[in-house]
């Protein structure tokens, strides 16, 4: 962050937000239903009303408790909602799983939002990267920089615990979700992602999620499945009730083996065996 972002209140930081959307005169929104992109789209339709769409990519990698809940607060706020099938396991080279994953997905998303643009006369395509997404392996970014979109939230310097208190502040229903990253950034770099994979690991999660673990990851290793959790909810896994009942779910959706990671839940953990992380993705 720079010394004159970090100066600012959030008051302040909000209200150019706003300035900079208002300035683009239309935009359609890269809509997730995530923290960031909720804010994002709030923002947009504070600053432009009905010339703020949103655009939600549905695919076997994104889950569809999180597509159901883009479609719920978009008819909820009034939003008018345009769904694009993105299915990246059709991308040339995607299911290989290789280290720019992600720039092929990215590229071929954004590129449908752009003639979506173009057909709805949109100005302005926008996502919501913020500056805490400046570290580690993304080069997702790469793509995002090639076609022109814009980062409003990295523009102007909001932070990620930034975003969440004013979404707080401001009544949001995502003010406190889990950071949620697309299900292919489970699979270790070169092993093959299919259909049947993804969904063993959205079941998975969302059993995790019932059961009322929050912040989560269920990493996929062949049959092997290693969960990543916040440390102090370790205590509660490690309950005889809990843990056999997880581990007989696993087993039941297709996992040999279940693993409990002892470092923790932390962003990029599939990165940590790369050794050049300076391109920029998140395999969150």
């Amino acid at each position: 962050m720079n010394t004159l972002n970090s100066k600012k209140t959030l008051n302040e930081k909000y209200e150019e937000l706003i300035h900079l959307l208002s300035s683009m005169e239309s935009v359609a929104v890269a809509f997730s239903s995530g923290v960031d992109s909720t804010f994002l789209l709030h923002a947009a339709k504070e600053a432009l009303g009905e010339k703020a769409i949103a655009v939600t990519a549905s695919s076997c990698s994104f889950p569809k408790r999180e597509l159901n809940e883009a479609k719920a607060y978009c008819v909820s706020q009034g939003i008018r909602h345009i769904i694009v099938e993105s299915e990246e396991l059709k991308i040339e080279g995607f299911s290989k799983n290789p280290k720019n994953r992600c720039y092929l997905c990215k590229k071929e998303l954004f590129q449908k939002m752009i003639q979506i643009a173009k057909e709805e006369g949109i100005r302005e395509i926008v996502e919501g990267s913020n500056l805490d997404d400046n570290g580690d392996y993304r080069p997702g970014l790469i793509a995002i920089a090639e076609l022109g979109i814009r980062s409003p939230l990295r523009e102007v310097g909001f932070t990620k615990e930034e975003i969440r208190t004013l979404s707080k502040e401001k009544n949001l229903p995502t003010w406190k979700k889990q950071s949620f990253a697309c299900l292919a950034s489970r699979f270790p770099y070169g092993e093959t992602i299919n259909e049947e994979k993804l969904q063993m690991v959205d079941q998975a999660e969302q059993m995790l999620l019932d059961l009322g673990f929050h912040q989560m990851r269920v990493r996929i290793h062949g049959k092997v499945a290693r969960i990543e959790l916040l440390p102090e909810e370790f205590e509660r896994i490690m309950k005889e009730e809990v843990r056999t009942n997880i581990y007989e779910a696993f087993k039941k959706i297709g996992f040999d083996y279940v693993a409990l990671d002892l470092l923790g839940y932390r962003t990029g953990s599939m990165n940590e065996t790369l050794e050049d992380t300076s391109v920029g993705e998140n395999n969150e």
